[in-house]
């Protein structure tokens, strides 16, 4: 199914971050609260990326946070709070993926922060 499938149908339970929270994966946890989990990605794009997931389920893209701007706004600062410890002070880059055409492969909401060198402009 693809990923814009997914995020047309119900939660999916199975997904890998799903798996991850309910410990059935191992990750590299740099961060976790009550609410949040973050874990350096296994496929890095920067020297450091990091993806931090809501441990609430039921989110699966950007756009299910549009009736939930606490969660959003939580995720940001959480991300930002995370950057810090990691030293990113030079930069970073907080990204969230939104579907197939822009590139998002798992169907539960996540942010990635890259950084730890400098990044290709965008745009």
């Amino acid at each position: 199914m693809s990923i814009n499938a997914q995020l047309n149908a119900p939660y999916d339970q199975d997904n890998v971050f799903a798996k991850i929270l309910a410990g059935e994966i191992p990750n590299n946890t740099v961060y976790e609260d009550e609410a949040f989990l973050a874990f350096h990605d296994i496929a890095p794009a920067a020297p450091v990326h990091i993806v931090v997931i809501p441990k609430v389920s039921g989110f699966r893209s950007p756009r299910d946070l549009e009736n939930n701007p606490e969660l959003a706004g939580q995720l940001v600062s959480v991300a930002t709070k995370i950057a810090s410890r990691e030293n990113l002070d030079s930069g970073y880059r907080l990204v969230m993926n939104c579907g197939e055409h822009a590139g998002q492969s798992v169907p539960h909401v996540h942010m990635h922060i890259l950084g730890g060198s400098t990044l290709s402009p965008l745009g």
